[in-house]
Order: structure tokens, then C-alpha cells, then sequence
């Protein structure tokens, strides 16, 4: 990246304040709007964010569209070139990435590290687009005629991340449509900056033509411009229930192709016959990884039977001996919450679940953190005995905390599971292929996870929530991708 202009300055490897990258140039924002972008383990000031103007998003577009023209007509073969020396440097700067991963979102190396190959999968599955963009024929479908279906690009296509994974949710829509010819602009989570100006670099190497990628900082300003401006085709977001009913509002009454990926409150459920080491040890993976701040966390524990007794003590006891501390320092298991005000949010619920009448078997507020005084750190959490008509039990807490529910039967468990408003993710721990089929065919979940704590599906699949965790028809990822990044024409030819 060129050395920045009016004077910014370089702080961890970006410029500060971090430019926007349009038409193959990194640029200064012309806004005079700027947020500091705090390292959550820390509470120091690492870079600056810019909130764009509609005129920067305005800028982007016309430089996606004009290139267009050539990208699309660019053949696949040759498209999927420049992923292939994506692929090369993103393993070769795959620690460097991480590292800033952990700095500003605050989660562990580890947990970044495994982020970032799952980025690196689907660069990976992009790369088959010669195949995978492959159409249909069929010849004499009256007497000589034939009919067949081409796919074809969408045109100018946009990202909204969101702050929990700075690296891999880009991914599971910019290498994808590119591969199928169309032009992309993304917009990082100003939270979480510093991840994708440094992707963007290594965008820039690859040798990518002018404008088939670009970026641009900003907020709500910079958010709403691109939902409506006209040269954008189709949007892709990840984030709250709340703003992703917002978003795919306001971009489909622009006419434009949507996929919104909302919140979650995902169960798992607990059978008698579950090995209970294993399911513990998932269990508080699941539910206190990455602080559990990801969409595929889970939040709530469904003990049926006599698995109460055994899980119960197991899984406190797991909580409790949690190593949490700066993701930068060797053996710590959990970081910080993204920002303090998540902090307090997080904190508020977890009171609100104890007002319920839930017991608070570890209590995660007002932790210990050496050399963390600053930071937004909070300990696992888990509340016992919580009431499953209750507020706690069906809002998104989004942070380390997993809740309590006893049931007598599976039926009784799969009966919660489906009457909850969210369905990303849902898992069954048994030892039983019957109780594993009985579950994964009447769940009414996207995700489904057997003997597993996170059913995050590979990129070779596409990530499939339900209800009030998705809002559009295609999701994410693998042939859904696919499709949203491309419209069908279908032709019917007679020749004399």
C-alpha cells in the first residue's frame, strides 16, 4: 500500500487514518468523520476509521461498473487465476492477518488463525467456478429446436460485514463473485477495520483489473448509499436480526437481490446417553469460543432426563476453569467482549435472566484480568434452571453465556427448539442413531450438528439459517453463491 496522503501515518502495518482502496488506488476519505478503532483487550487507540460519503460509495460503484464490462467478458479460466494467487498469499500472510484479527476483534491467535482457513476454503471452492457455473441443454425439445440455460453475472455486487469475523465472512461472498464475473465493493465493520484493509493488499497483488474490487470504509451514511444506489445489483449481510430485516427492507424495495444472515439463539440439546466429556468439552467451545461472539454460538443447553445431574456440575466446572486474557498471550482460551457497551449489555442480561428466577451457577461479571484493567473482559457464564418462556431464553445475548433448560423427553426439547423465533444452528449429543435422525428431521434449524458444537458447514456447503436467522432465498457459500452471483438466461434455438 502507498504511503498515505495529508499527513496519516502507519500504525500496525495501515495507514491511520485507513484509506479507502477504489479503481486500483488507495484513497483518503474526503469526510472529516473518524472513529477510533480500539484494540478490546486493551482499550488502546490502534487506527482511525473514515465514514464515507454516499459520493465515496457513489465512486465505487461507477468504477465496478465501468469495469465490468471487461470482467465479465473475462473467461472463468482466467478469472479464477487471480484467486488462485489470492489463495498463495493469503497462506503466506496468514499470521500477519491473524494477528490483526486478534488486535482489534480481540478473540485469540488460534481462534483467528481458524478463521482465516475457513477464508481460505472458500477462495479454495471459487476456484472450481469453471464447473460450478456450468449451465444446462437439452436438445430437441420439439422437432429441431434445442433449449439451454447460461448463467451470467448480476453486475455490481456489495458486502456489509459485520465486527465478529473480520477475515472469513467477506469470503463467503467476494471470491464466489468475482469467479462468476461480477464486480465487488465491500464494506468492513468500522469496528473491525484493519482486517480487510490488509486482505485489500493482498487483493492489490494478485493483479486484479481496475475496479473489480473495491473498498470503503464508513457507517450508517455509507451503509445507506449503498443499499440504494442504482448500479448495485446485490447485497450481502451479516449481522443482528433487527438491521438485517432493516437491510433486506430497504434493498429489496430498491429492486436488488438480497441475502441477510441475522441473529441466533442456538440450543443444544443433551441426551443420557451423550459421552459426557466430549459433549462438555464441545459444549463450552461452542458456547464460550471466541467469547461467544459468532452466529453458530451456543447459548442454550436442553438436559434431558438423568444427563441434568452430570452436565450441570461438568459444564460449571469448565466455565470456571476458563483461561481468559489478551488472544495475543500463549494459553489463553477466551478474549474480551468487542466494546465495552457490549460489555454492560452483556452484563444487564445476564441480571435480567437472574430477575427471571434463573440461578447464576457462574457468574461471569467483573472478572480479573491481569494486565486487562482496560479491556472489555468478561468470565463464561451459566445460568441455571432458566425459564424457557422467559425474555433471556429467546434474546440474542451474544457473549459468553450459556443457559440452563431440564426437559424429561426429546420431544420435549425438539418442542423448544422449534418454537423459538431464531433457527441458525441446532445440536443433539447422544449415543443413539435413532434419537440423531428423530432430531435432524423434525428440527426446523438451518444448521444441524450430531455429536457436534458447532455445525459450521464447510464451504463446500452452503450455511443455512432459518426463520429469523436468514432473510432471502440463497445463503451464503458453495452453489447458493453461486446462484445469488449469477441470473439465468435460457435459450430456445431453431436453425433452418
Amino acid at each position: 500500500m502507498p504511503d498515505a496522503k495529508s499527513g496519516s501515518q502507519a500504525v500496525h502495518g495501515v495507514q491511520t487514518p485507513l484509506l479507502n482502496y477504489i479503481d486500483n488506488a488507495w484513497q483518503k476519505s474526503q469526510t472529516n468523520e473518524l472513529l477510533d478503532v480500539t484494540n478490546p483487550a486493551t482499550a488502546e487507540v490502534l487506527t482511525q476509521v473514515p465514514l464515507s460519503s454516499a459520493d465515496e460509495v457513489h465512486q465505487a460503484a461507477t468504477a465496478a461498473a465501468t469495469a465490468l464490462q471487461e470482467w465479465r467478458r473475462t473467461p472463468p479460466v482466467e478469472r479464477i487465476q487471480y484467486l488462485f494467487k489470492l489463495k498463495y498469499l493469503l497462506e503466506e500472510n496468514l499470521d500477519d492477518i491473524a494477528r490483526a484479527i486478534t488486535l482489534e476483534c480481540g478473540k485469540t491467535l488460534d481462534e483467528a488463525k481458524g478463521e482465516m482457513r475457513r477464508a481460505i476454503e472458500n477462495v479454495e471452492v471459487a476456484c472450481g467456478i469453471p464447473t460450478l457455473m456450468q449451465g444446462t441443454n437439452l436438445e430437441d425439445i420439439a422437432t429441431g429446436i434445442d433449449e439451454f440455460m447460461i448463467r451470467q453475472p448480476v453486475g455490481v455486487c456489495a458486502a456489509i460485514a459485520p465486527f465478529n469475523f473480520p477475515g472469513m465472512i467477506t469470503f463467503w461472498f467476494l471470491p464466489y463473485a468475482i469467479a462468476c464475473g461480477n464486480t465487488y465493493i465491500v464494506k468492513p465493520s468500522e469496528k473491525v477495520p484493519i482486517t480487510m484493509q490488509k486482505v485489500f493488499q493482498l487483493l492489490e497483488q494478485t493483479g486484479l483489473p481496475k475496479g473489480v474490487v473495491n473498498l470503503v470504509n464508513g457507517g450508517r451514511e455509507t451503509v445507506d448509499a449503498i443499499l440504494t444506489h442504482p448500479e448495485i445489483r446485490a447485497i450481502s449481510f451479516v449481522g443482528a436480526t433487527a438491521t438485517a430485516k432493516a437491510i433486506y427492507a430497504k434493498a429489496a424495495a430498491n429492486g436488488k437481490r438480497v441475502q441477510c444472515q441475522g441473529g441466533a439463539k442456538n440450543p443444544l440439546i443433551i441426551l443420557p446417553d451423550a459421552d459426557p466429556q466430549f459433549t462438555v468439552n464441545a459444549t463450552a467451545e461452542s458456547a464460550f469460543g471466541c467469547a461467544g461472539q459468532r452466529c453458530l454460538a451456543a447459548s442454550l443447553a436442553f438436559t434431558v432426563g438423568e444427563a441434568q445431574q452430570w452436565f450441570t456440575e461438568a459444564i460449571s466446572d469448565t466455565a470456571t476453569d476458563r483461561v481468559v486474557g489478551n488472544g495475543l498471550e500463549d494459553g489463553v482460551e477466551m478474549g474480551p467482549v468487542i466494546t465495552s457497551e457490549s460489555k454492560t449489555r452483556i452484563e444487564g442480561l445476564i441480571q435480567a435472566g437472574a430477575d427471571e428466577g434463573a440461578q447464576i451457577l457462574v457468574d461471569g461479571r467483573h472478572p480479573s484480568v491481569p494486565g486487562g484493567e482496560n479491556g472489555n473482559f468478561l468470565r463464561p457464564t451459566v445460568l441455571g434452571n432458566l425459564n424457557p418462556k422467559g425474555e433471556i431464553a429467546g434474546t440474542e445475548i451474544f457473549g459468553p453465556v450459556l443457559g440452563l433448560i431440564h426437559v424429561e423427553t426429546i420431544d420435549d426439547a425438539i418442542a423448544l427448539v422449534n418454537g423459538g423465533r431464531y433457527g441458525n444452528m441446532a445440536c443433539l449429543f447422544t449415543g443413539s442413531g435413532a434419537s440423531a435422525r428423530k432430531f435432524r428431521y423434525e428440527a426446523e434449524i438451518g444448521n444441524i450438528g450430531i455429536n457436534i458444537g458447532v455445525a459450521a458447514p464447510m464451504a463446500f456447503f452452503p450455511f443455512s439459517g432459518w426463520k429469523d436467522s436468514f432473510f432471502g432465498d440463497l445463503h451464503g457459500q458453495s452453489w447458493d453463491a453461486v446462484d445469488f452471483f449469477t441470473q439465468k438466461k435460457v435459450v430456445v434455438e431453431r436453425w433452418a
